[in-house]
């Protein structure tokens, strides 16, 4: 990853969609690199198939885990190793899944706090939240952290700084970002990049049209118009 990315997700309601690769062709062809999908809703050899596309179009593979008992997450983990994606997001069993990456070039960002529910949702204090990041990205063969942000009943801008000013690693917010504003928030927070998926593939993303292309477009725009501000910031 670079300073700030968007990952597009091949997923709705926190499952990978049936016609991802249609998806992902599009994202490519739109110049999208960072392109993810979940664990569950299609089969481990169309999952294969799915990350070699991304591959030989040039992007980086995400699979996030929203498993959340310890043995469906292993078999995650090591479906994820079998794909040989670039990163792991997600999961909740960081010292069962850590074991298991070793000798992996697999990038690891867990979830930290208290997930339940399906679609995740992130419960918790802030303070109790703060205190999971800080203890997981202890761990070195931790990479990075996948913050579900906007799944928590809190002040979500409060707490996304206050994960980002508390860890030194890479923060991904994840889950429900569906509006410019709210990458805004998620950009001057620090974070490394937030994931888009539901909202772009259902059009809900404020754009000139609900066409994937035009909400992919839409969506890399509030990243565009930011880095063509710092360049010229940096030019005076």
């Amino acid at each position: 990853m670079t300073q700030f990315d968007f990952i597009f997700m091949l997923t709705r309601n926190d499952r990978t969609v049936a016609d991802a690769a249609q998806h992902a062709a599009t994202a490519l062809k739109a110049g999208i690199r960072h392109i993810g999908f979940k664990d569950i809703g299609l089969p481990f050899e169309e999952l294969a198939g799915l990350a070699r596309h991304i591959r030989e179009g040039g992007g980086c593979t995400y699979l996030e885990v929203v498993s959340l008992d310890r043995d469906s997450e292993i078999r995650s983990v090591k479906a994820a190793v079998g794909l040989g994606v670039d990163y792991l997001l997600g999961g909740t069993h960081a010292k069962d899944v850590l074991p298991l990456l070793q000798g992996t070039s697999i990038r690891y960002y867990p979830f930290p706090g208290h997930i339940y529910g399906h679609p995740s949702v992130l419960g918790g204090s802030q303070a109790d939240i703060v205190a999971s990041a800080v203890a997981l990205a202890r761990h070195p063969g931790v990479a990075g952290l996948d913050l579900l942000a906007y799944r928590s009943a809190g002040d979500v801008p409060a707490l996304i700084d206050a994960v980002c000013r508390a860890v030194p690693k890479p923060v991904i917010v994840a889950g429900s970002v569906d509006r410019p504003d709210q990458i805004e928030i998620i950009r001057r927070s620090g974070a490394a990049g937030f994931t888009i998926g539901t909202s772009a593939l259902d059009g809900k993303f404020p754009a000139e049209g609900k066409t994937l292309d035009c909400q992919l477009q839409a969506i890399t725009a509030c990243i565009d118009e930011h880095q063509k501000s710092v360049a010229c910031g940096a030019r005076s």
